[in-house]
C-alpha cells in the first residue's frame, strides 16, 4: 500500500536529506493540515447528525407521552363525570324514595329517620 508521506529510513545518516527538499516537507505539513481539517469537519457533521437524531427520538418520546397523558386525562374526566351522573341518579332515586314513603307511611318514615339518627349519634359519640 502507498503511503501520501514518503517513508524515512532508519538507517538514514544524520544530515542526509535522503531526496527531500524543504518544499516537500512544507507540502507534507500543508497535507496534514488538509487532512486534520477535513477530519474535524467530518466529526462536525457526525456530532450535527447524532444530536439531530437525538433531538427528534426525544421529540418522537415527548409526543407519546403527551398523547398518553391526555388519553388519560380524558378517560379520568369521563369516568368521574359518569360517577357524577350515578351519584345525582341515585340522590334523585333516593329522594324519590323518601317522598313516596312519606306520603304512605308517614310516622314510619319519621320512625327509620329518627332511629338512624340515634345510631349516628351513638356512632359519633365513641
Amino acid at each position: 500500500m502507498a503511503s501520501a508521506y514518503p517513508s524515512t529510513s532508519s538507517a538514514a545518516k544524520p544530515g542526509a536529506t535522503n531526496g527531500t527538499t524543504p518544499a516537500d516537507v512544507e507540502q507534507q505539513i500543508q497535507n496534514i493540515r488538509n487532512d486534520i481539517s477535513q477530519l474535524n469537519q467530518q466529526m462536525a457533521d457526525l456530532a450535527a447528525q447524532t444530536k439531530d437524531s437525538a433531538m427528534a427520538q426525544v421529540k418522537t418520546q415527548v409526543r407519546r407521552a403527551q398523547d398518553a397523558a391526555s388519553s388519560a386525562i380524558s378517560d379520568a374526566q369521563q369516568t368521574g363525570q359518569e360517577a357524577v351522573d350515578a351519584f345525582r341518579e341515585v340522590a334523585d332515586t333516593f329522594g324519590d324514595a323518601i317522598d313516596d314513603s312519606l306520603k304512605r307511611r308517614p310516622y314510619a318514615t319519621l320512625a327509620i329517620v329518627a332511629g338512624i339518627g340515634f345510631l349516628f349519634g351513638a356512632a359519633w359519640k365513641r
